[in-house]
């Protein structure tokens, strides 16, 4: 327990302030105990939506941060969680108003506190946009890995092994999430359509740019260092960091679904944030990757699940609850498929 603690104690006083700020603010504008209530039960539903969204982000954040340095690890989980908490969760849906209403930062902020109702609008109208963005990275970010001709140990053994084979195959992820971006494009209107295909391939080069950054630094630092040098620090800092935008678009954009209020919404999937930097640090320090052989697989499975369901969201309504579900259901699978394992042949994990 006091091993828990330890690790999650930040982000409990963090929910506490948060709680409390919201209680203050309801109380200002509504007065009465119900609607105090009423704002705490979202702040805590948005909170838990968050996170059940981005516990496959934590064990892949956790997977990239074990390869760093102590240094870069550390950046990431103070500068990295306030890009985390405050850009993404606060200052993005405000640009993506003040670019699309034409508006000063100022009057963006102005529009989320006094006409909420356009606020949502304006922010729900460029949902095709982030869908395609958001959702070509992550099944990006999923596929790269299953596509990895190094990779020797898999869970779904006869899906992971043909995926494993077609990594001979130069771009063939490439290929196939094209595909997918186009026959997508074509069942929207033509308008959006072009706007979710050029957002796909922005999501696509992005990846690509980021994936090559890193690469392109870790040479750099092997060079410096003797055998064994960790991934480089920052292209895995600039890894993760697009990597969480990529998961919270989906959180910003569902979160209008139970409440319009930018100091609500942003109260509630902060706190989520900071649980998942929680579970992120948890996840390093205590070594469950490696206690847990198939745990990564769940959650990039998880992860190419959301990317598809995002792609998906430009034409259909899919509930936020079933996305949180299914990643939920596949990282529990594989925990459990981990421990069978280890109950079988012990707790030592193969390394790649």
């Amino acid at each position: 327990m006091n091993t828990l603690l330890r690790h999650y104690w930040g982000s409990l006083l963090f929910t506490l302030v948060c709680f409390i700020a919201a209680g203050f603010y309801a109380w200002n504008a509504g007065g009465s105990v119900g609607s105090v209530a009423h704002v705490l039960w979202i702040v805590l539903v948005l909170s838990i939506l968050e996170i059940s969204l981005s516990f496959d982000n934590a064990v892949v954040n956790a997977t990239v941060l074990r390869k760093m340095d102590e240094k870069w690890q550390r950046r990431f989980l103070t500068w990295g969680i306030l890009i985390a908490v405050f850009g993404m969760r606060i200052v993005f849906p405000l640009a993506i108003v003040a670019v699309a209403a034409n508006l000063d930062p100022l009057s963006a902020i102005d529009l989320s506190l006094n006409d909420p109702e356009r606020y949502e609008a304006i922010v729900s109208s460029a949902h095709v946009g982030i869908a395609g963005f958001g959702g070509a990275f992550l099944t990006m970010v999923g596929l790269n890995f299953f596509f990895d001709g190094d990779k020797d140990v898999d869970w779904i053994r006869g899906l992971e092994l043909a995926l494993r084979r077609f990594s001979e195959i130069r771009a063939a992820e490439i290929g196939i999430l094209l595909l997918m971006l186009y026959g997508i494009s074509t069942m929207l209107p033509e308008g959006e359509g072009m706007v979710f295909l050029t957002a796909g391939i922005l999501g696509l080069v992005t990846y690509i740019a980021v994936d090559a950054i890193g690469t392109v630094l870790d040479k750099v630092e092997r060079r410096k260092m003797a055998e064994g040098a960790v991934r480089s620090g920052l292209g895995g800092f600039l890894y993760l960091e697009v990597l969480d935008a990529s998961f919270s678009f989906d959180g910003v954009i569902g979160a209008f679904a139970l409440s319009n209020n930018m100091l609500i919404i942003a109260l509630g999937l902060s706190i989520g944030a900071l649980f998942v930097r929680s579970m992120t640090v948890h996840l390093v320090r205590a070594g469950t990757l490696t206690k847990y052989r198939f745990l990564e697989h769940g959650a990039f499975w998880a992860i190419i699940a959301l990317g598809l369901i995002m792609l998906l969201s430009a034409k259909f309504h899919i509930s936020e609850s079933i996305t949180g579900l299914i990643g939920a259901v596949l990282i529990g699978i594989s925990l459990l498929w981990s421990m069978r394992y280890n109950r079988k042949h012990g707790t030592e994990r193969e390394t790649a």
